[in-house]
């Protein structure tokens, strides 16, 4: 064993890791039963967090490699990816809307209590995908392929634990969805990992776009969402369906090209403002 592991030393660590995380998981469905489960469900990404804490410990690195520590730095990416992916989420379902004569409503009985503690409940889920597919084994990826080989692998297998359904694959139109939704995403989130080089971004972008499609704009008109859309509109047709698809995620698309070049849209807007206060001075 020792000798393989001097001889395929990156075969060895992708192998550790996947056993260190298959063990987390398993250990976090041991303990997340009755009251834990119910008020304290945060089993998993705990488990995955210490696991990764003693992968970096073994190379002798820590969870600053991803961004993991705690700092001013990173909470406010937590906050601020949250904000963004609410924000996205309800664009793009405003674009949607004006495509195709959708409107939003105010619920009639909006139960805050509920929609506020979403944020609590839905966050163990998110940092779980997180800390799997945007965590250790995507950076090591990295390391030994390149960015894009990397997301094509991840965003793939994001793709499938969601495809994978029993009731998903008995709907065409929901694998459909999956496939182009699920990738865009991964790159999203992928893309606000590598830039900010915080695991709290997308994080807090995952946690966002969530709480948002459960609990921003729903379908029906409930006490556990802001606004409802009254008349959905469904699709008899594969070409509008494919399209308001491709138009709902070019929000996203968007956001990830504004995140990939922020350093330079920010540059370009220091400028802008140094001119115009240089051109206020000459006046």
């Amino acid at each position: 064993m020792k000798l393989l592991f001097k001889k395929y030393p990156t075969g060895a660590k992708f192998v550790v890791a996947i056993i260190f995380f298959i063990a987390a998981l398993f250990v976090s469905t041991l303990i997340n039963k009755g009251f834990i489960k119910q008020c304290i469900p945060y089993g998993a990404p705990l488990l995955l967090v210490l696991a990764t804490w003693v992968l970096y410990k073994i190379e002798g690195k820590s969870l600053k490699e991803i961004g993991l520590n705690f700092n001013i730095k990173n909470i406010g990416f937590l906050f601020l990816g949250i904000l963004i992916g609410i924000l996205v989420f309800l664009g793009a379902k405003y674009l949607r809307g004006l495509y195709v004569g959708e409107v939003f409503e105010v619920s009639t009985s909006i139960n805050f209590e509920v929609i506020l503690f979403a944020f609590y409940f839905i966050l163990p889920q998110v940092a779980t995908e997180e800390l799997l597919f945007r965590g250790y084994l995507f950076k090591k990826t990295i390391e030994v392929s390149n960015v894009a080989v990397t997301n094509i692998i991840f965003s793939i297998l994001f793709m499938l634990i969601h495809v994978v359904d029993e009731d998903v694959l008995q709907n065409k139109g929901m694998i459909v969805m999956l496939i182009i939704t699920i990738p865009v995403g991964h790159l999203l989130f992928a893309t606000a990992l590598l830039r900010s080089k915080s695991m709290f971004f997308p994080i807090g972008l995952h946690l966002g776009n969530n709480w948002a499609t459960r609990h921003l704009i729903s379908n029906t008109n409930s006490s556990k969402s802001i606004l409802f859309i009254p008349d959905i509109i469904t699709f008899e047709t594969w070409t509008p369906f494919i399209f308001t698809l491709v138009l709902f995620n070019g929000i996203y698309v968007f956001l990830i090209l504004v995140i990939w070049k922020w350093d330079k849209i920010i540059k370009l807007l220091k400028i802008l403002i140094y001119k115009k206060k240089a051109s206020l001075f000459k006046n």
